[in-house]
């Protein structure tokens, strides 16, 4: 029978200094692999604003809690700075010498704490030109080189949204970079800092696309190549009913059982697909062969096939059937903390000073009015000299 352990991060204390997209993505994966995660947030309104607090942009905020601090004050940096004492992790989103600014440090913080993990997200290089400048993931992902591989041949570059830079290349890296160094902590019990820049984060995760340059799988201008839409067999297709249906076929035996499935038999033929120039010929044949029936009815023909050829689903048909989502990663023994169906679908985001003196007493034991009290909006530690 199999022993199921705690969540493999359970009693990692994390703070999040309030960001949006990729910081906040990568506490979202440390606190679903059990970490607990402090969102450190601006101080709240003037009490006289009569209007309800409202919860911030940021969505990523599952089971995430929030302190308001102002981090502008002497009182609310001395509030920072106690925590920091006693957790394992800080995620900084800020760009570079922000934390600088406010007495904070990486070099001041480890001194105080030698086993604390400084996890430093930026979008550009901080040795680079573009250090001082502020950007999106379009910007970074422009930078890597990535950018410029993707997109139609008659169109500009497309960027797929944020997910590339902001996601993959910034928080996920970022996640990465602090269960590195929380492993070898393990070993020197010292912390240190962790560097991300979604720049090399995203140029890292490109490594294939550059490399493939220079052989015949990417060598040709962007739209022309065996992976970007230019072969007709790895491409997305409309069907009769407005939906799209995404095919995959690039191996002999997968395109066999693609041509047999779209009734174009004369198709499956090695000399006809090592052909470029027969290529707008095939398309155009998929084209119209796919046009001829709804997407209900191309899934029926290559559900359970090998033919690579699949339905397109937008995320409202995945929720409208309930489709469960799951932690990216399944670890047997230690596994992270499920998703339930409203989890998957809806987030309410976080409200600031939600839970988050809360989690400060199951943390530290600290009590409102007696360890901490509000001043400004915000929560301020009394009795410092105690610490």
């Amino acid at each position: 029978m199999l022993n199921v352990r705690n969540p493999p991060l359970e009693g990692v204390r994390v703070i999040e200094l309030a960001g949006l997209a990729p910081a906040p993505f990568a506490g979202l994966l440390l606190a679903d692999y059990g970490a607990s995660v402090l969102r450190i947030d601006r101080p709240l309104p003037h009490p006289q604003n009569s209007r309800p607090v409202q919860p911030t942009a940021d969505l990523l905020t599952r089971r995430k809690s929030s302190v308001a601090v102002d981090l502008k004050s002497p009182d609310g940096r001395a509030l920072l700075e106690a925590i920091l004492l006693q957790v394992d992790v800080l995620l900084d989103p800020f760009r570079p010498g922000v934390l600088e600014s406010l007495s904070l440090s990486p070099q001041q913080l480890l001194e105080k704490n030698p086993r604390l993990i400084v996890a430093r997200l930026t979008g550009f290089r901080r040795d680079g030109p573009y250090a001082a400048m502020v950007g999106h993931d379009i910007n970074y992902l422009a930078l890597s080189g990535i950018l410029s591989q993707l997109g139609r041949a008659d169109g500009p570059p497309n960027p797929p949204a944020n997910i590339l830079a902001d996601f993959a290349g910034g928080g996920l890296m970022c996640a990465l970079g602090i269960l590195l160094a929380l492993f070898e902590r393990t070993a020197s019990g010292k912390g240190q800092v962790v560097e991300n820049s979604m720049v090399d984060g995203v140029g890292y995760l490109g490594s294939l696309m550059r490399y493939a340059r220079k052989t015949s799988l990417w060598d040709r201008p962007r739209g022309h190549n065996l992976l970007d839409g230019g072969c007709p067999w790895y491409d997305v297709y409309q069907c009769k009913d407005g939906g799209y249906m995404a095919v995959g076929a690039l191996e002999p035996r997968f395109f066999h059982c693609l041509v047999q499935g779209l009734e174009l038999p004369e198709l499956d033929d090695i000399a006809l697909r090592e052909d470029r120039a027969s290529w707008p010929a095939i398309r155009e044949q998929f084209r119209l062969r796919f046009l001829g029936k709804s997407r209900h009815e191309w899934e029926k023909t290559f559900d359970g096939t090998d033919a690579c050829c699949t339905p397109v689903l937008d995320q409202q048909e995945l929720e409208n059937t309930h489709s469960e989502q799951r932690l990216p990663i399944s670890l047997q023994s230690t596994p992270g903390l499920s998703i339930n169906e409203e989890q998957s679908w809806t987030s309410g985001g976080l409200v600031p000073d939600s839970g988050g003196t809360i989690l400060l007493y199951q943390w530290f034991g600290w009590k409102i009015g007696k360890d901490l009290q509000i001043q400004g909006g915000g929560v301020v530690k009394t009795n410092l000299a105690k610490l």
